[in-house]
């Protein structure tokens, strides 16, 4: 216990040393070492609950009583009915009501679940902020006379998660967004003049710097600040001011990590507009991990931190006509994949207009968390496969100056019993089933290691662990 205190006093204090340098000067180039430091609980979480929540939520995917559709992202419900704004609020403040407790319940599922962080929409593209805002009065200060983000990272903090901010930087609502200098990014009145005749993106751009700074500086240490999201033709510093806006979360939040989507370049890992065109790259000024988003990188995002958000069904805000719902299977072996490849796995639920959480999504959550509170261990601190492919499954790997751990997942048990390990030469001193602990017979099979399992239970992945001796040898 005393060393493992002492290693948490000296990480914390390494995590500080970073973060009182950068406040210093955020434009300041890190050293690898100092970079290391600050991404260090996010490459050990690798688990984490996204929460998509707001005026579209009591819309339920429903507009004049008919659903917009069956699948897809209802978010963008005032976009996909081409609704102004204050039509829209119309519709949609009325069936907004949050509960009392609805921050706890949401708290309670991510911990049950195993997730180490939480990043929940603080304003998406309809521009209404869930914070109490001084620089607008379409906020749930203003409308609901609640602090909804106070509430709920209170409510994260209780239950020892880390905390994250998803902002947008598309605002359908403010009066000075200029929407039409964009082609490829989305909004209900494009193709359309400004309903109030000229704008000037300059005044949008202090309205949204502003409401950043009240986010970064009322709500204490910050874990994650998510953008979303911008195009290859309206970007970086024309679009959003972006490296005066990231210089600002800085100076305020020194430890917060970033992601690329302030940016829509090649340097921040981007090939196009599509969701499945990030590539393994990033400049470290264009933020801190790429996003992959609803798909899982084939060989992952080698050299650099990544992490793939998802939904559960097909939606990241809540409609009643989604019941495109995930197996509890799926979604672990989803979990399993991309801790295999060296990705965190950022899940999605999608609230009801009063913040209780749709049943489907609270078993499935509870699902994923009877699993890890079994093979956690095989996922958290973990780093990707040392392995081309495995034809069972997927392996993880934990290295620590005593020796190497191989969590071997099993996917599809092989007929006969006869766990393949394609060319590992590392003598194995331990193998066993990591939900009992019970040893298992190893041998060496030409340039292989084979290990007899038992007949295995029903769960959707079973997991070896492998203790081996000495350093890591695969031929």
């Amino acid at each position: 216990m005393k060393s493992f205190l002492k290693k948490m006093v000296l990480g914390t204090l390494s995590l500080a040393t970073v973060c009182a340098a950068l406040a210093a000067d955020p434009a300041t180039p890190e050293t690898r070492a100092q970079r290391d430091a600050r991404m260090a609980w996010f490459r050990e979480a690798r688990f984490g609950m996204f929460v998509h929540w707001g005026l579209y939520s009591g819309l339920a995917g429903t507009w004049e009583g008919k659903p917009v559709g069956t699948k897809g992202g209802m978010e963008w419900i005032q976009q996909r009915v081409k609704a102004d704004t204050d039509t829209y609020a119309k519709r949609a403040i009325p069936l907004f009501k949050p509960t009392a407790d609805f921050a706890r319940q949401w708290a309670s599922l991510a911990k049950a679940a195993g997730c180490r962080y939480v990043v929940f929409t603080t304003k998406h593209h309809d521009g209404f902020a869930l914070h109490d805002s001084k620089v607008s009065d379409y906020d749930a200060g203003s409308v609901l006379n609640r602090d909804l983000v106070r509430e709920i990272v209170t409510a994260l903090r209780a239950e020892g998660l880390r905390v994250g901010f998803y902002h947008s930087v598309i605002d359908w609502h403010h009066d000075q967004y200029e929407y039409a200098r964009s082609k490829q990014l989305p909004h209900p009145l494009k193709g359309q003049p400004y309903p109030n005749g000229t704008r000037t993106h300059a005044k949008y751009l202090d309205y949204l710097h502003a409401e950043v700074q009240e986010l970064v500086s009322n709500y204490g240490p910050l874990d994650v600040l998510w953008w979303d999201y911008s195009a290859q033709d309206f970007q970086g510093d024309e679009a959003w001011r972006a490296f005066d806006l990231m210089k600002l979360v800085r100076t305020h939040q020194p430890g917060v990590l970033m992601n690329n989507r302030l940016f829509r370049n090649v340097e921040a890992g981007w090939t196009g507009m599509g969701t499945d065109s990030t590539i393994p790259q990033l400049d470290p000024k264009y933020g801190d991990i790429l996003t992959p988003e609803q798909h899982i990188p084939a060989t992952g995002m080698p050299g650099v931190d990544w992490e793939t958000c998802m939904t559960l069904n097909t939606t990241w805000g809540y409609s009643e006509h989604d019941h495109a719902w995930k197996s509890d299977e799926t979604l672990i072996r989803n979990l399993v994949d991309i801790a295999s490849k060296g990705g965190n796995y950022l899940l999605n639920i999608g609230p009801k207009g009063d913040g209780t959480v749709p049943e489907e999504s609270i078993k499935s959550m509870q699902a994923i968390g009877a699993w890890m509170k079994i093979n956690g261990t095989a996922i958290y601190g973990t780093t990707a496969s040392p392995f081309a492919k495995l034809t069972w499954g997927r392996c993880t790997r934990r290295t620590t100056p005593a020796g190497t751990t191989l969590f071997l997942h099993v996917f599809d048990a092989p007929a006969d019993g006869k766990l393949v390990v394609p060319g590992l030469k590392s003598p194995v001193t331990k193998a066993c089933l990591l939900a009992d602990g019970k040893p298992l017979t190893t041998a060496t099979a030409g340039r292989d290691t084979v290990i007899s399992l038992p007949t295995l239970g029903a769960s959707p992945v079973t997991v070896v662990a492998v203790e081996l001796k000495g350093d890591l040898v695969i031929e």
